[in-house]
């Protein structure tokens, strides 16, 4: 029996950890992401623009195609990808950077996760979606507006899906998680912006000059151990600094 698992952003940062992790641990993994990479062999590569909404549904259906739902005992769907988006006060940012913000980090995982719930309806196996979310998620940031909205939208998401496949005899259990400060292209980003663009930057510079951050496989390991020790319950929004 086989277990997979589909991944945004699996290329590269923490979806590349989770990839690896999961895969390690004999998962099938199939990534979208914007650009392939042909040195990572180990997974199956499916590029796709998450900004592109309306090209999502054709490369998900391509996936399911190429599996077998008779010989699959575990089916997850990680919504990883996300991008924090111009760094600054919303009168300041154009309408296309908040769409395109927009999309990435809560459309297109809208989207996915309909697609998969749908596609994958009558699959008698364990089925789930993992949300990489973010403590941005209830604690707002100056300059972060579309970040923080996105992901608060991502958690509700969560919380909504959880009931509605709750009653379901074959429903899809789903998660938020906030992986916490991980030692990403993304903080590399953050730690480069102006102070005038964004007031709380020095604090994030420090974390990086303290050693805080975590490394995407240290993020990966325990999410994966999450999951694999059944501590991942449906509904459920989870710090994994907390556990």
């Amino acid at each position: 029996m086989e277990k997979t698992l589909i991944i945004t952003g699996g290329s590269k940062g923490l979806g590349l950890g989770l990839a690896k992790e999961y895969h390690k641990n004999g998962y099938r993994v199939c990534s979208i992401s914007r650009s392939k990479n042909e040195k990572l062999y180990f997974m199956e590569q499916y590029q796709c623009d998450l900004s592109k909404t309306e090209t999502i549904e054709n490369v998900i259906k391509e996936i399911f195609s190429h599996l077998d739902k008779k010989n699959t005992q575990q089916l997850t769907l990680i919504n990883n990808a996300g991008d924090l988006g111009t760094v600054n006060t919303l009168e300041t940012l154009a309408p296309s950077d908040i769409n395109y913000t927009i999309q990435v980090n809560l459309t297109a995982p809208m989207v996915l996760s309909s697609q998969f719930i749908k596609l994958s309806k009558d699959w008698n196996c364990k089925k789930q979606i993992i949300n990489i979310s973010s403590g941005a998620a209830v604690n707002p940031y100056e300059s972060w507006v579309m970040y923080c909205a996105s992901k608060a939208g991502l958690d509700m998401m969560t919380k909504v899906v959880s009931k509605e496949q709750k009653e379901l005899r074959n429903g899809v259990g789903i998660v938020s998680i906030y992986p916490g400060i991980v030692d990403t292209n993304m903080q590399v980003k953050i730690r480069n912006t102006p102070k005038e663009n964004f007031k709380a930057v020095q604090r994030f510079i420090d974390f990086y000059k303290h050693g805080d951050l975590f490394s995407p496989e240290q993020v990966a390991e325990k999410i994966y151990y999450l999951d694999a020790d059944g501590e991942l319950k449906s509904g459920q929004i989870l710090d994994v600094r907390n556990v």
